[in-house]
């Protein structure tokens, strides 16, 4: 699920023969199933499953519920993506309607932050550049060192550059182990991120698109 090619499903499926079911929603899947769920209108992959569960037939239980939603508040920023359509918050009702606490969900997912990661982010904001329309970072090795960060991702340093006035265009270089650089982007809407992320063997959404390749060079 929520993997648009085998390679994002990781080690575990890599010696596995083809799988039988690919349920996901973004546009640059290439159907690698037998069978290929792909709805590439819907916000989130957890937006599907919500269609999904009862044909399955299982039950949509607070446990189920409360994972699913924060599927949903997570893949759209809190309902803030363009994709986010009318399916979407009767979705997220019918999640809620279980006894899921949605507010609770929504701080821990997106508002709380911990001090490292925040701490990161400084050393993201001092490296910021911009070039008319285009905002990009990056953040090192050693910047997550002395940050304390545990993490490999850039602490959703992307989605607060996506928030700058006048920039259509976000971009992350991220450094990570084995000399290898993730780069993420974000996009307004008008733009299409996931045609340029496909050319370099990544993807993703319109908006919201990453690959990672070995460096090529010194960060």
């Amino acid at each position: 699920m929520d993997c648009s090619d085998l390679a994002r499903a990781g080690n575990a499926l890599k010696e596995m023969p083809t799988p039988d079911i690919n349920i996901d929603h973004h546009a640059t899947n290439d159907n690698f199933a037998r069978i290929n769920l792909v709805d590439a209108q819907a916000a989130a992959t957890s937006e599907m499953i919500v269609d999904i569960i009862p044909e399955f037939g299982l039950q949509l239980s607070s446990v189920v519920a409360a994972a699913l939603l924060t599927g949903l508040i997570t893949d759209t920023i809190g309902f803030r993506t363009s994709n986010v359509r009318p399916k979407t918050l009767r979705q997220a009702a019918r999640l809620m309607e279980t006894g899921v606490d949605m507010p609770d969900l929504y701080r821990r997912a997106l508002i709380n932050r911990s001090y490292e990661s925040v701490k990161f982010w400084g050393s993201g904001l001092i490296n910021l550049e911009r070039d008319g329309r285009l905002v990009w970072t990056t953040l090192t090795m050693e910047d997550r060192k002395l940050a304390g960060y545990p993490g490999r991702d850039d602490a959703d340093l992307i989605n607060v550059l996506s928030s700058i006035d006048e920039v259509d265009i976000a971009m992350v270089f991220v450094e990570q182990t084995n000399s290898r650089i993730k780069v993420s982007w974000r996009a307004q809407p008008g733009y299409d991120v996931a045609e340029l992320a496909v050319v370099f063997g990544g993807g993703g959404h319109s908006a919201a698109s990453a690959w990672s390749s070995q460096a090529t060079c010194q960060m």
